[in-house]
């Protein structure tokens, strides 16, 4: 069964990390359905039906996504609040359509992990920011596996220190 990788970036054409893992997720179709939600749906209008059929077809499901403003993209909110439905996701009739699947994100961090620590500039760990998809997902009964994070692109956005994220990346979803 293909991995199901759901990217939500805003201006991909722009980014030096995400982009790159996109382009190497394409190099193995037989693994990993990548699904660019900004390509999809420019207009912000979300075909529900479709997404929920994507998303029963997978057993793995992972989001990636560029962390700012200690959250998602916004068309990721949107995504969850349209697709996550009560009656098919969750709620005592709906059959938990998701649950048993393994989701998890793959985040971009433009900061090193460090400042995000108790003691750091921004006082909680990535795990405790990302709670809310935790949550969500152990809410629909789908089985969270812990992120992927890859920190400091504002650092070192050279091309040595966004290379060595991809066999990272590919070796964590290999491992779910």
């Amino acid at each position: 069964m293909k991995t199901l990788i759901i990217v939500t970036h805003p201006d991909i054409e722009e980014s030096v990390i995400n982009k790159r893992w996109i382009d190497e997720l394409n190099k193995h179709p037989e693994k990993y359905t990548v699904h660019q939600l900004y390509k999809a749906y420019p207009d912000g209008k979300i075909n529900v039906a479709k997404e929920q059929e994507i998303m029963e077809a997978h057993d793995n499901i992972v989001f990636q996504f560029p962390f700012y403003w200690f959250s998602s993209p916004p068309l990721l909110k949107q995504w969850l609040d349209e697709v996550i439905l009560y009656g098919w996701a969750y709620g005592s009739s709906s059959g938990y359509k998701l649950a048993g699947k393994k989701m998890t994100l793959a985040v971009t961090a433009g900061i090193d992990e460090d400042v995000y620590s108790a003691s750091g500039k921004y006082k909680y760990t990535m795990k405790e920011l990302l709670r809310p998809y935790e949550l969500t997902f152990d809410y629909i009964k789908a089985q969270y596996e812990e992120p992927f994070v890859y920190y400091g692109i504002e650092r070192d956005p050279s091309d040595e220190w966004i290379g060595k994220s991809v066999p990272m990346y590919l070796e964590f979803l290999e491992n779910l």
